[in-house]
């Protein structure tokens, strides 16, 4: 039996999160009415998602040994998360990011930094560390290094999940290992060319034979494709306090739903559900919560679904 569930390779960040009442216009200026310090990060959210959802997880990234880097360790010491091989750079400070909260809406505006230092290379990824796994989750940033590590899980039969917004350089060395392709909306136009995002993903799945190609839509919720089929689950209406570390989330609960063997249709709810949950509260982990409830948001809550997404996706089911 493999000792983790899933292990991730990719991004963490310490955020200063700055709350004001409203986002001012261009060249504005506007008091702030709190800031605090929030450890986040692409694959280390996710993996904090996992694990509070039971699973047992590692991480493999890079920190700083500044302070920000020591608070991001601190963050994830607890969680049940094997760090044995997260990398200290020395002289190093961690990937740092200021989020402006507008407190009227609970939408964020990201500045962020992330020094060269902080770049884990491939040699440092080892089958060893890849290959105990039922399952890796990875991201983009460090190309090279995350491309390796999907090479081993697909040597290894472990399948490989992606969260990726933007197109980096060498990315297509990634995808013809990726299983899941859970993207931002914008990625798989901007990868394709294609304008419309159901011929963007049609485009993509069978460019590279991944078995889904999927993006989070926000407040909408989410769209796959799946055996040339779409799947189209809605958002959840929450009360919104911040929406930092949404995505991140969501895609942790997808790795869980993907090992439990959910239906793809039940996988992009329970995904949804998770990412509302953790709006609810401040912080890109702030409002990560357990099963009981996220079953209990499913049962209960309103959903707020985008009418062409929805009836395209039906249109499209309809077809098969």
């Amino acid at each position: 039996m493999p000792d983790y569930d899933v292990v991730g390779v990719g991004l963490n960040a310490t955020d200063t999160v700055l709350i004001v009442p409203h986002f001012p216009a261009y060249a504005g200026k506007v008091p702030f009415e709190d800031e605090h310090m929030s450890p986040g990060g692409q694959v280390a959210s996710a993996l904090v998602a996992c694990s509070r959802l039971g699973l047992r997880a590692k991480y493999i990234g890079s920190v700083g040994d500044d302070l920000r880097g020591q608070i991001q360790l601190e963050s994830l010491q607890g969680t049940g998360i094997n760090l044995d091989h997260v990398m200290v750079r020395k002289g190093c400070a961690n990937q740092s990011a200021y989020i402006i909260i507008d407190r009227s809406t609970g939408e964020r505006t990201v500045l962020w930094r992330r020094d060269d230092c902080l770049k884990i290379l491939p040699e440092e990824i080892t089958d060893e560390m890849i290959s105990n796994a039922r399952l890796l989750h990875i991201d983009g940033h460090d190309t090279p290094a995350v491309a390796r590590a999907a090479e081993i899980a697909r040597r290894h039969g472990i399948p490989v999940t992606v969260d990726v917004d933007t197109i980096y350089h060498g990315f297509d060395k990634v995808l013809p290992n990726v299983d899941y392709l859970v993207a931002s909306s914008e990625f798989p136009t901007a990868w394709t060319g294609e304008t419309d995002p159901f011929k963007a993903l049609s485009a993509i799945q069978e460019e590279y034979g991944m078995r889904v190609a999927a993006m989070t839509l926000g407040a909408h919720g989410a769209l796959a494709r799946e055996n040339g089929r779409f799947h189209y689950a809605p958002a959840f209406v929450v009360n919104c306090v911040d929406t930092t570390g949404a995505g991140d989330v969501f895609h942790g609960a997808f790795c869980y739903a993907v090992l439990q063997g959910m239906a793809m249709s039940e996988t992009l709810e329970f995904s949804n559900a998770m990412a509302a949950l953790n709006c609810t509260a401040l912080g890109a982990r702030g409002g990560i919560r357990g099963l009981d409830d996220v079953h209990a948001l499913i049962a209960r809550a309103e959903r707020r679904s985008h009418p062409d997404f929805s009836s395209r996706a039906a249109r499209a089911a309809r077809q098969d």
